[in-house]
């Protein structure tokens, strides 16, 4: 896939998402502070491969962490804008920031919410599904999803790296994000769950009112 195609591809979602209006969600709940944690953090992720001249271009993502507890919509931008700082960090060119906003950004946070309404249609509310389902395996599904087909479109990230390397690598790293979404997601359900707008103690959890 080239840069264009990418570039178009991440733009709709940009413009879905804005359309939706999600900084609606900022006024109406206590998302502030994950959100300046996102925009801070995420960054350096990001761009540690090429601040540590790392062989191997592959790091955590945070996109589905970053989208349970944003939600898709407010989501889009923000990783945008994480692909961007990490750009400046990184001393990347634009078409890199591009490439990490969709194929590290915007795809998995799209894989993570169909994977999570799949599992609502089908399952169900559940907490444990939630946990387990949509944040651990659901977060290494959409990882390794979106890594294949990254690979398989010649992202250029990986264009040098031996593809079975680049694959072996994806699924570690796919691993690796769902451990951590799945452990933030567990702590904030137990002690801030109005850090995550995919939560509902009501629906989750049989609360009313």
């Amino acid at each position: 896939m080239d840069e264009s195609a990418t570039l178009l591809l991440l733009a709709l979602a940009l413009l879905a998402a804005l359309a939706m209006q999600p900084w609606r969600l900022l006024q109406q709940t206590g998302l502030v502070s994950p959100l300046l944690a996102a925009l801070v953090i995420t960054p350096w992720l990001w761009a540690m491969p090429w601040l540590h001249h790392m062989p191997l271009q592959l790091q955590l993502s945070g996109a589905c962490l970053i989208t349970l507890v944003l939600g898709w919509p407010l989501a889009v931008p923000v990783l945008c804008l994480v692909a961007l700082a990490a750009g400046w960090l990184a001393s990347l060119p634009w078409s890199a920031q591009v490439d990490l906003a969709f194929w590290m950004g915007v795809l998995p946070a799209s894989f993570a919410t169909l994977i999570g309404a799949a599992l609502r249609r089908w399952i169900g509310p559940n907490m444990f599904v939630y946990i387990l389902g949509r944040a651990f395996l659901g977060t290494v599904a959409s990882m390794f999803a979106a890594g294949l087909l990254a690979q398989w479109s010649g992202h250029q990230l990986l264009a040098a790296i031996d593809p079975g390397l680049a694959l072996v690598g994806r699924w570690l790293m796919a691993w690796g994000d769902g451990f951590m979404t799945g452990m933030m997601a567990a702590i904030a359900v137990a002690f801030k769950p109005h850090w995550l707008a995919t939560w509902s103690d009501r629906l989750y959890l049989r609360k009313s009112g």
